[in-house]
């Protein structure tokens, strides 16, 4: 008896670990960020257009596609009008990834037939404006200032659509915008110069509620049954009388055993 359940602790064992290398084989480029921290491996998402879409899908998409449209502009600006070394990177980085992210939202947009703007909208073309008409120092805090707080409302968006999302394109699409996202917020806040104060803050977390307090319908006078705890008394009666069959059961079972050992 020891033999076979050794037998099958090596069988599971080997099994885990077949799993392993099946993933490590299936994603190569999962590769560590920092030690002990991994990076999704996208590879493991299909990407058929498969699953149902809802409206926050395709908005996701489309606001992939907007955050491109004025954020590659807004980085070749950096590179042009700022005279500080570390904004000019800076802009280039965020400008190159975005072309890629805006390849990718195309490319999803291409397959799930999701209409996609030319332009960007107005709000963004505004930033872009204000960009244009400053220089220097104040240019790169227009600069990372609008970025910075662009990336923190489209990060929980994205989060939201990952998580929820029925569709494999969009779910893709989400889990690689994510990544990009959280690239673009680590490289402005790098700046130095992001104006954290002027950040919104989180909604503080839901308070803990205590009991719910008994409504004056089911407080009763001694010896009266009300309609709100005659079903808790009825449950509590029949988990009684449950519990009592099964204890039953198993103690004349086990006199049977006992007469036939005898």
């Amino acid at each position: 008896m020891r033999a076979v359940r050794r037998l099958l602790w090596v069988r599971r064992l080997s099994g885990v670990v077949a799993a392993s290398a099946g993933l490590a084989l299936l994603a190569p480029d999962a590769a560590w960020a920092e030690p002990n921290v991994p990076v999704p491996p996208s590879e493991l998402i299909t990407d058929r257009a498969a699953g149902a879409l809802t409206a926050a899908d395709k908005d996701l998409v489309v606001k992939v596609r907007l955050a491109g449209l004025w954020e590659i502009p807004a980085g070749e600006m950096a590179q042009e009008k700022s005279n500080d070394e570390r904004i000019r990177e800076i802009g280039r980085e965020i400008a190159d990834q975005h072309r890629q992210l805006d390849k990718f939202a195309r490319d999803a947009a291409k397959k799930l037939k999701i209409a996609l703007p030319d332009e960007p909208n107005e709000d963004q073309q505004g930033w872009l404006d204000e960009m244009e008409a400053a220089e220097g120092e104040e240019f790169d805090q227009i600069y990372i200032d609008r970025l910075r707080s662009a990336h923190g409302k489209i990060f929980p968006a994205i989060a939201t659509v990952r998580a929820s999302t029925r569709n494999d394109t969009v779910r893709k699409l989400a889990q690689r915008s994510n990544q990009f996202v959280a690239t673009h917020l680590t490289l402005l806040e790098d700046s130095g110069i992001v104006d954290f104060k002027s950040l919104p803050t989180a909604p503080p977390p839901n308070a803990p509620t205590g009991a719910p307090a008994l409504p004056v319908a089911s407080v009763t006078t001694p010896g009266v049954l009300s309609s709100t705890n005659l079903p808790v008394l009825l449950i509590v009666l029949v988990g009684g009388l449950a519990a009592g069959g099964f204890a039953t059961s198993r103690f004349l079972a086990s006199r049977r055993r006992t007469a036939r050992h005898w």
